[in-house]
């Protein structure tokens, strides 16, 4: 019995189309995700789903403990070597707001400027006398 070639084997099989994820941002409608889908597949700078990361990234660091805030900006923070600068993701976002669409724009800087009402909250006032 004569032996099929592994080429004609595989080419019975079915193929798998695995569409790459897409970045999902809450409240950006699908006009500004596919905006900055094609802004990271045309720009040097940015990777698929740089974008979505760097959002991720500054909304869990403004949402940290205003002690860790704190530490971090006295003495820097050694994991952002392996996990990320927000600060540069905050640089990013700025940068992406400004190549994208007026209004797409104005879509990713209402959801960034959430994050940022709640980076610059003023601390509560110390009060030496309770201690």
């Amino acid at each position: 019995m004569p032996r099929r070639r592994p080429g004609h084997i595989r080419a019975g099989l079915p193929r798998l189309h695995r569409t790459p994820a897409r970045p999902v941002i809450d409240g950006l409608s699908s006009c500004a995700l596919s905006e900055i889908i094609r802004l990271e597949r045309t720009r040097n700078y940015l990777q698929p789903g740089d974008v979505s990361a760097a959002v991720r990234l500054w909304k869990d660091y403004v949402h940290q403990p205003e002690r860790d805030l704190w530490h971090d900006y006295e003495w820097g923070n050694v994991h952002w070597y392996c996990c990320g600068n927000p600060l540069e993701a905050r640089a990013l976002l700025d940068t992406v707001m400004q190549a994208i669409s007026p209004r797409s724009a104005r879509e990713l800087r209402k959801i960034i400027s959430r994050f940022d009402a709640i980076w610059n909250l003023p601390a509560p006032p110390y009060d030496a006398d309770r201690r």
